[in-house]
């Protein structure tokens, strides 16, 4: 009964291994428990190859962990659920149907009528600043407003958690610095459950109430959790985010 008044998510002593080429074993993640409070924004940072993306998968129900559990609202987690909304660094949106198209696909396929849908679709494409681009194809668009496209429709779902994987990875740096700003924009209009991953220290600490770190190197392993004390909107110039900065870089892999 705690772990369901207290937390959202709590993962409990997760790890994976995968069979490769029918006999070789691959440990990807050992012994990982976290716990995420309600609307709270945790980051989970790590080097490339650290397993933190298999971790996100299997929140999200599309992997099963080897040994260990999630729990989610105080029930186990055994598949995915239309309570989590899933974010990729691909953009992997309809490129036949418009922005309106993709940010409705959600509702439509649970049977929502269609005015109300349109309603909701046109809330979360407001949202995210893309009003008047309704009709537009993927193909029309940056990569910055793909991944708004993605965003508004992931919320459209009424997910209760949202999982973002690297979603600003394929963009610029000018880009992705804006997007981080929008990111933390639409969590504080739309509170969320919220867990993201990024390789990037100065990204997790804007974003971030939280940072769990995963070592290098597989299998991921549980390294440091930062709590993040920054008043929002955050500045990177500000002394305390460069001394926060200077802490996980000096205890990690990662580069800025």
């Amino acid at each position: 009964m705690g772990e369901k008044s207290e937390y959202k998510i709590v993962c409990e002593n997760i790890s994976k291994t995968f069979i490769q080429k029918g006999t070789q074993q691959v440990h990807v993640l050992e012994d990982i428990s976290v716990s995420v409070k309600e609307n709270e924004f945790v980051v989970i940072l790590g080097p490339g190859q650290s397993g933190k993306s298999t971790l996100l998968r299997i929140i999200a129900g599309l992997e099963t962990p080897t040994t260990g559990r999630v729990i989610l609202d105080g029930q186990e987690v055994s598949g995915p659920g239309p309570d989590r909304g899933l974010v990729f660094q691909s953009y992997m949106l309809f490129p036949w149907k418009t922005v309106l198209g993709n940010v409705e696909i959600g509702p439509k396929l649970r049977g929502v009528p269609k005015e109300e849908r349109r309603e909701t679709a046109q809330h979360y494409i407001n949202l995210v600043g893309l009003d008047g681009f309704e009709k537009h194809y993927p193909h029309q668009l940056s990569g910055g407003m793909k991944q708004r496209v993605g965003i508004a429709r992931a919320y459209a779902n009424q997910p209760e958690v949202m999982l973002l994987d690297e979603p600003f990875g394929q963009l610029d740096a000018q880009t992705r610095y804006f997007m981080e700003k929008e990111i933390v924009r639409i969590w504080e209009a739309e509170k969320r459950t919220v867990l993201f991953v990024t390789n990037n220290i100065d990204e997790a600490i804007y974003v971030g109430d939280r940072i769990i770190s995963l070592k290098g190197k597989l299998p991921g392993k549980m390294h440091e959790v930062y709590k993040v004390e920054l008043p929002r909107p955050r500045e990177h110039t500000d002394m305390k985010f460069l001394q926060l900065r200077h802490e996980i870089t000096e205890a990690s892999e990662l580069t800025l």
